[in-house]
Order: C-alpha cells, then structure tokens, then sequence
C-alpha cells in the first residue's frame, strides 16, 4: 500500500522517510531470519510475500476477499499478514462457535487499531474496553436501562414520529416528480432517532448543536478507517504525514467541548419525569449517583455518547438500503410484502411498530437481508490468552476477524446462498433458524448478523425497531422507478463495512397518503 505524502511537506521529510523504510526493511529480516520460525501449530496462511505479506491476494472489498482466500485455500482459520499487520480469519460457522461458545471469555476483548491512540477518550471507551469491570457494568447498564425494552417502549413516538417525517419527505419528492436519494434520507432518519433518544434533540432541522454533531461523527469515522489502515504500515504509522492524526485529535476535541454543553443543559433544566427522561438523563443519574457500582466519569458519558453515534449512525441506514435495493430487484417479494402489510395494516394508517410481531413475512425480510449484508460484516476480537482453536494455537493478543458475511452465505449451510429469498426464515421452511431473541443473540452460529457471546450488540433490538417499521412505510406507500429504466446497482463497496457502491437514488410515486 501506497503512503501518502503532501506536496507541500517540508524538503527534509523525503530523506527521514527514506531512513525509516530503510529501518523497517532491517527489522523485517531480522525477524525473518534470526526469529524462530513459526509453529506447526499456528493458525495456517496462504502464500505470502516478503513484507507486503498476503496484501497482494486481497481485493478492496475485504469482507468478500477473505471469503474468497478461505475457499481457494481450503481454511476456514486462516492467518493473514497485511503488511506489518497480523491477523486471524474465521470463515466458517464450526469455528465461530469454538470461539463465541467453547473460548468465549478468552475472546471477548476487542483489539485496538491505528486511530484508537489518537481518541481523547482512550480507556473510556465501551466498544473497545477490554472484558473487566467497566466493560460488565456498562453492558449491564444498556440491557437493564439504556437500551433496555421499558427505555425502548417509551421512546417509540419518537421512531414513529421520524418514519412519519421521512413518508412526507418522499411524498413531497414523488409530488414533485423528483428523485429521492434513498441513501442520504435514511441516514437522516437513523441520525435523527439516536438525537433524540440520547438528547431529546434532532441532528437536522433548526438544532445547530445537533447538525455538527451528526457533521463530527462523519468525520470520525472517516478519519479513524484512514487511521486503522496504516496498521499495515507498522512503525512507520507514527510518522503522521498526511496529518490525519491531528485532524482526527482536533474534530474529538470539537465533539467533546459540544456534548459537555449538551450535558450542561440538560443538568440546568427542571426535572423531568420518567416519560421525559433521555439517555442522556440515565447517563448523568448514574454519575451523580455516589452508591454507583462503578463511578461515571464525564469523559465516559461523552465517549459512550461517541460509541453509540458511530456504531448506529450509518449500520442500520445500510441494512435498509440493501432491503429497499433487494426488494425493487424481486418484484415479487416487494409485491408479497406489500400485500401481507394492506391485509394486517390496511390503507388508512401508516404502519406501526405493534404491528411487526403480526407481519411475518417483514420479519422475514429483515432476517435475510442481514444475512445476505450483514451491517457489521466482521465481528472482532482479541485473544486473551494462548488456546487451541480448531487444532491451530491462537496466541495472545492476536486480532480475530470473524467475517460474518463469508459464514452466512457458505454454501454447506444454506440453500443457494447468494440469492435472496425471504421465505427461508418462514416458520414453514426447512431452514428456519429458530426463535427470534435467539438470532439476536447469535446463538445460532450460522446466523450472527449481530454477533453473539457476552459481547454481542446490545443495540440489537433497537436496530430492528428502526428497520421493521421503515421498510414496511416505504413499501406501504410507495412504488419507485430508477432512472431511465436501469437496473438497482448491488455493487458492493469498498473496505470493511460492504455497504452499497452508489448511493440508491430512485423516482417515488406516492401510492397512498397514511394522513
């Protein structure tokens, strides 16, 4: 892989580079030559290259190129070396369950990559704490409290209320005979819904606080994958050159100075009563709270803030694009879900979340696109300590890739694995799974579109509220064209997270008005 060097970069950069690629190649061969060599029992790896490793095997859609390395080869526990980088590949649904049932307290810390040094809130952070008292207690304090069904049931007008406004918005579009950019609109809406179950605010609109966070977190993520993938770069990932590393230090920054305002207000109103109450309310009971099990710090409350805005902002917004694009490619599943949702609902109301336990084939539709793209296409872990797994020795510290999307589209597991066919997840069909908090919780270790083990989503049941009741509105009132009759692109895009390639951009023609 290529670095990216400024033109503008001082003329002395050019020679210290050259020193440190110097010193990298010496501490390669050292490795290679004097280090002894590696185990027979070490997990087994494809071919590979001098200090490039297996970088030239893999495509830029990471998540389908390690499914292809692991059926070329044969081996469903690969090691990989990406550059300075190491990891260990799990393709397969035997392994998974080694490693999420057999070895799960071993693997249940998550590693930390190349933009986790540069977080303000480093040693805050739920989603990357390492399994300890922090981490039990904060995953408590989701299933019990935060993203809990009592929190989630008190907050259902407000989901109502932004599927309400995304059905106008495309109303609006379809009257005018204007394209709606399906992609931009759903980030909107799952943008809008975490606002304000976390602050009572909405991150579009009239609230400028809550437009630049929505703005900072896009950032993030943006500079923290830029950051992760010079992991493959080793000792050199120091040598910020393209800035990326202080540019990420300077949007935290921002972001932390906006939500301790945020906190602030919500610490000067008056006192809110039980229907009222935010997480953000949650939060700040506990870190006033002195008999608390674990003390709250303000830095935690904020990078937890940071956790749930990075990990729900755009995940559940690309399961629903998929859903829309691969229901629009099967007319005929759009048709089916169309008319269970007129037979259960009708025509005279928009449809609503109580509704969802009575539409089977929804749920259905929902399951299988999460199979098919998996929001979070790879679960990562870290081992704990040296154990056996699949007769190979994993080692401590060593970086687990389970990639979801190869186990949930093998072949030996499902009937034609690559086509998407809702009716698998009916209680009619040969492959039912089994009961629905059971493939939330990835017990079934075919089906893991949420992970499984202790550190499993604990916003699991939240995404499927969202997804459930927006897919079926859009289906419910509209029909849609693409452009100039082309087909709906399914291209997969780039990097980890297999997101679509081009944004869904489509013609709505309004088919009923729910108002």
């Amino acid at each position: 892989m290529a670095t990216y060097i400024p033109i503008d970069m001082p003329y002395y950069y050019l020679p210290f580079f050259i020193c440190f690629i110097f010193a990298f190649l010496v501490h390669f061969f050292i490795k290679s030559y004097i280090k002894p060599k590696p185990s027979s029992q070490d997990p087994p790896s494809p071919p590979a290259l001098p200090i490039i490793g297996h970088l030239h095997l893999i495509g830029s859609v990471l998540p389908k190129s390690f499914q292809t390395l692991a059926r070329r080869y044969g081996i469903p526990l690969m090691q990989l070396r990406l550059g300075a980088a190491t990891c260990i590949v799990v393709s397969s649904a035997e392994v998974a369950r080694e490693i999420f049932k057999t070895h799960d307290i071993i693997f249940s810390s998550r590693p930390e990559f190349g933009s986790s040094e540069h977080f303000i809130y480093r040693g805050s952070r739920f989603l990357l704490a390492p399994y300890g008292e922090y981490w039990r207690f904060m995953k408590k304090l989701c299933m019990n409290k935060l993203l809990a069904a009592p929190q989630l049931n008190l907050s259902v007008d407000i989901r109502a209320e932004e599927v309400a406004n995304l059905v106008e918005k495309v109303t609006k579009r379809a009257r005018e005979g204007q394209p709606c950019n399906l992609s931009s609109e759903l980030t909107t809406l799952t943008n809008n819904t975490i606002c304000r179950m976390v602050m009572s605010t909405r991150c579009s609109g009239s609230d400028n606080e809550a437009e630049e966070i929505k703005k900072l977190i896009d950032e993030c993520m943006k500079l923290g994958a830029k950051l992760s993938v010079g992991d493959v770069l080793g000792p050199l990932k120091i040598f910020d050159f393209s800035g990326t590393a202080k540019k990420l230090g300077s949007v935290l920054q921002r972001f932390d100075g906006l939500v301790e305002r945020i906190m602030k207000e919500h610490e000067g109103r008056s006192e809110v009563g039980e229907q009222g109450r935010d997480l953000m309310d949650i939060l700040l009971e506990i870190y006033r709270d002195p008999t608390s099990e674990v003390k709250l710090s303000r830095n935690d409350i904020k990078s937890f803030l940071l956790d749930i805005f990075m990990a729900g902002t755009d995940t559940s917004s690309a399961a629903m694009q998929w859903a829309m694009g691969e229901l629009l490619s099967h007319p005929q599943a759009y048709k089916k879900l169309r008319e269970e949702i007129d037979i259960v609902v009708g025509v005279k109301r928009l449809v609503r979340e109580s509704d969802i336990p009575n539409l089977p084939y929804l749920r259905a539709v929902i399951k299988e696109i999460l199979r098919l793209h998996p929001s979070g296409p790879f679960i990562i872990r870290e081992c704990g300590e040296d154990c056996k797994v699949y007769g190979s020795i994993v080692k401590a510290k060593a970086r687990i890739l389970i990639n979801a999307y190869a186990i949930m589209r093998d072949p030996d597991l499902w009937t034609d694995p690559d086509e998407f066919i809702p009716e698998r997840f009916l209680d009619s069909s040969e492959e039912k799974i089994g009961e629905h908090q059971m493939e939330l919780k990835g017990q079934n270790f075919r089906y893991i579109p949420f992970g499984s083990g202790r550190r499993g989503c604990p916003g699991a049941s939240l995404a499927m509220l969202v997804m459930h009741s927006t897919i079926a509105a859009l289906v419910q009132c509209f029909d849609w064209k693409v452009k100039d009759g082309e087909k709906i692109d399914l291209e997969l895009g780039s990097g980890f997270a297999a997101e679509m390639a081009k944004s869904l951009v489509l013609y709505p023609i309004a088919r009923l008005n729910p108002y």
